[in-house]
């Protein structure tokens, strides 16, 4: 008679729950709830210089992506105000934020990117601007993406991490 064999453990769910209302008390302090543990493993691990990539949920994220974090029924917006609470932008470069944009005019969700991105560095920051296949281009070689579910156009951000300055 052979042992008894345990059962096969359910796999872990690592994503969020969707569409989190803002009562939600977060589980750790201070710590946004969007961002899971596969989410902040990436964070952690990447080194300066590298990117990581918010995507809306038109873009081809799965095809394109080195690694793949799916915050679905999340906005651009959300994911992007999670991460730069705890991911520093580079300041060696003169833009550490990059924008798809069209060939005409300039999305609201763009102006939204700058407000969050301003606010977490507490000073300008400047975005440079990219065509959608230039910025396809560079996107496919971040070291992570997001693919949220934003629904407006054009709400897709590269970032690229900065330094950790020791204390002086």
């Amino acid at each position: 008679m052979k042992p008894d064999r345990p059962s096969p453990q359910r796999p872990i769910n690592l994503l969020p729950p969707i569409n989190l209302p803002k009562e939600h008390p977060a589980m750790l302090k201070t710590l946004d709830p969007l961002l899971s543990g596969a989410l902040l493993q990436i964070l952690a691990d990447m080194g300066h210089g590298d990117e990581i990539v918010i995507v809306d949920a038109n873009y081809p994220a799965s095809a394109n992506a080195k690694r793949l974090v799916r915050l679905d029924g999340i906005t651009a917006t959300a994911a992007l105000k999670a991460v730069v609470s705890l991911l520093p932008l580079d300041d060696f470069v003169d833009a550490p934020a990059a924008v798809m944009t069209p060939a005409t005019g300039r999305p609201p969700v763009l102006d939204e990117f700058q407000t969050l991105i301003d606010g977490a560095e507490g000073k300008p920051i400047r975005m440079t601007e990219m065509e959608r296949f230039a910025f396809y281009e560079r996107a496919r070689s971040a070291y992570a993406m997001i693919a949220t579910g934003e629904r407006r156009l054009y709400g897709n951000i590269i970032l690229m991490k900065g330094v950790i300055r020791p204390d002086e």
